[in-house]
């Protein structure tokens, strides 16, 4: 493995930024700010973003369909899931992929132009010698699956003969930790998924010719990410670039002074950060976006960033017993005016659109929160809202009012 080369001393910041100018470039970095570029549609959001992290969770709509819809609107759902993955009529020749699944921030979909800057990840995997399941015969296993995709592929986990051993869901059957391990180390990709089941093939097959290979060192990959991740972000502390792509602090430190970032000051962030010369370029103006976000969109995924920018607190308590929960299974922050003002927690019954648990910060959110709910409902083929519970009784008043009013 290619060694990184070690930091320098920081540079002076080149500027100083306000609270308020870090959070409208942070807007517009991530496509929250001013006209979405509908042309260049979901495909543009993904090149624009770099990552799109997956979830299982599907409440509205899975949350990578969720992304492009806070950035774009009402996006068809089909066409989202189209402009992510490769797919070909039966008998055709393989599609020429859009994006591939692999780690990035978690599991994500990245654009496959992304494909040889991942090199130092699958080297480190490869390095490693095994994932978090260990073989009982690597050799045979992995060659027995790479076997059935060159003679059959691409190929679902149950088309390689299934997926656990019949115990818990982590009790990952032979075949399922070789193809795992096969994608972690770069022989074989995901470029699409049916039924929410990933499709394997070999990358050799999938990957086009000009990005098939591993030819760039660990130094320039890292360049690359810490790059793209401050571009999608803006303006950003170390710890956020390294969180974007889940470096290392120390990878970021290497490479940051040559990744084409500029270091400025932040009011009140207390720490040196790295901005986007284009960001600072032109002052962001333009149309902030109305929408109900996703926890796991690229905005806010990182909560210590969300609390420094918006000075909001946010939580996901899918995973918290339901007595304790505050805000509700999937909780969605409400973006409204450039800020977070509100969250609420959404769920379907036949053609209703329920807010379960609804919070807003004061009477200025009701308007932008009724328009959300609408919007949202209209997306995902409901014909009309119910608000179930709000902390708030003279707000929740106010919420059910406006939507009444809006139906009429």
């Amino acid at each position: 493995m290619t060694a990184v080369t070690q930091p320098t001393a920081l540079p002076p910041p080149v500027t100083g930024l306000s609270r308020d100018d870090a959070r409208r470039i942070a807007l517009r970095a991530q496509g929250l700010l001013g006209a979405p570029d509908r042309r260049a549609g979901v495909r543009g959001v993904l090149r624009h973003l770099g990552a799109v992290q997956l979830d299982t969770i599907s409440v509205l709509a899975r949350s990578h369909e969720l992304v492009p819809y806070a950035r774009l609107g009402a996006v068809g759902r089909p066409a989202v899931e189209a402009a992510y993955w490769a797919t070909a009529p039966s008998g055709a020749p393989a599609a020429r992929p859009h994006s591939f699944e692999y780690w990035s921030h978690a599991a994500c979909i990245l654009p496959i132009e992304e494909w040889p800057h991942f090199a130092f990840r699958r080297r480190a995997w490869r390095a490693r010698g095994h994932r978090w399941h260990v073989m009982e015969d690597s050799e045979r296993s992995c060659a027995a699956v790479l076997d059935r995709l060159t003679a059959d592929g691409p190929l679902t986990t149950s088309d390689l003969g299934g997926g656990r051993n019949g115990g818990e869901w982590w009790d990952w059957s032979e075949t399922k930790i070789a193809v795992e391990w096969l994608l972690d180390t770069g022989q074989v990709i995901c470029t699409q998924r049916r039924a929410w089941k990933r499709v394997y093939d070999l990358a050799e097959r999938a990957v086009p010719d000009a990005l098939l290979h591993d030819d760039l060192d660990d130094a320039e990959c890292l360049r690359r990410l810490v790059a793209q991740a401050g571009a999608a972000m803006g303006v950003a502390t170390r710890a956020d670039l390294a969180d974007y792509h889940r470096l290392k602090a120390e990878q970021v430190d290497a490479v940051v002074a040559d990744s084409g970032l500029v270091p400025v000051e932040v009011e009140g962030w207390g720490k040196p950060a790295w901005a986007d010369p284009a960001a600072l370029a032109a002052p962001p103006r333009g149309r902030h976006r109305t929408t109900l976000l996703s926890p796991f969109d690229s905005l806010i995924w990182d909560r210590p960033r969300t609390e420094r920018i918006f000075g909001f607190t946010h939580r996901l308590e899918a995973y918290v017993p339901r007595p304790k929960r505050i805000h509700g299974y999937f909780a969605m922050p409400l973006l409204a005016g450039g800020r977070l003002v509100g969250r609420v927690d959404p769920a379907r019954e036949g053609t209703t659109l329920v807010a379960r648990q609804v919070s807003m910060q004061g009477p200025k959110a009701v308007a932008p929160m009724a328009q959300a709910l609408r919007e949202a409902a209209t997306w995902v083929g409901c014909d009309s809202v119910r608000v179930d519970r709000c902390d708030d009784r003279t707000l929740a008043d106010a919420l059910r009012s406006e939507l009444t009013h809006m139906s009429d």
